[in-house]
């Protein structure tokens, strides 16, 4: 089944599309997708393949997860999502187990964007969650955004706590990528309970990296934008 999966994300090959995206995920030296490599498929194809392949087995998908090529890993971790979403309870915790002992192979944001919250966040929704803290103390970026993603599906349940931990936890970090998974879940949480995320905002905006702020508060109205903008306001 793997080969048969490999001949078809080979047959979808676009060279002109992989330039594009090389460069969109930034795969230059020193660039966060540094040595990434991709084949030009779209996120429409890549799903049609991991619907075709649903029922891969765990030995595959590590396979694939260790794979250069950055379909394959997307693929899997599809495949992955949708894998534990129909398991039993034994079967998600060894779906839960084997998605954190692969996590440095989930390296750029749309594997994590995409999977994080589905597996990870569903399995720890009410369970102990000192996993996220692990993992949002990384030194590897990709961690860390797996650990603000994860909580992507806490939210969603009006469990907020754990987001704005994370995110109260993530305010020195350097990185944009990880200013800007910040900023959106913060957005989500004020969708949903725009108190309790100005109430974190009027406590931190001040020392907020410019970026996450400006995810933070992008349905604000001009006035109160302004005001959060202006960091030297009381």
């Amino acid at each position: 089944m793997l080969k048969k999966l490999l001949f078809d994300v080979e047959r979808l090959r676009n060279p002109k599309k992989a330039i594009i995206m090389s460069g969109f995920f930034k795969t230059g030296k020193g660039q966060y997708g540094e040595g990434d490599v991709f084949f030009g498929l779209t996120v429409p194809q890549q799903r049609i393949v991991a619907k075709k392949y649903k029922n891969l087995l765990l030995a595959d998908i590590q396979t694939l997860l260790k794979s250069k090529i950055h379909e394959h890993r997307l693929i899997a971790l599809i495949i992955l999502a949708e894998l534990y979403k129909k398991a039993d309870e034994k079967i998600k915790k060894e779906i839960a187990k084997f998605y954190l002992r692969n996590t440095k192979f989930i390296n750029n944001w749309d594997l994590v964007d995409l999977s994080a919250e589905k597996i990870l966040g569903e399995h720890f929704m009410d369970r102990d969650k000192k996993i996220i803290y692990k993992l949002v103390k990384s030194k590897n970026i990709w961690e860390r955004r797996i650990a603000v993603l994860t909580t992507f599906q806490f939210l969603k349940n009006h469990k907020f706590d754990d987001t704005l931990k994370v995110a109260e936890l993530l305010l020195n970090d350097t990185h944009d990528l990880i200013h800007k998974a910040t900023g959106w879940m913060l957005r989500e949480v004020g969708k949903r309970d725009r108190a309790t995320e100005e109430k974190f905002l009027l406590k931190h905006y001040k020392k907020m990296p410019r970026t996450m702020l400006r995810y933070a508060i992008e349905h604000f109205d001009e006035k109160k934008r302004k005001f959060y903008l202006k960091k030297e306001a009381a």
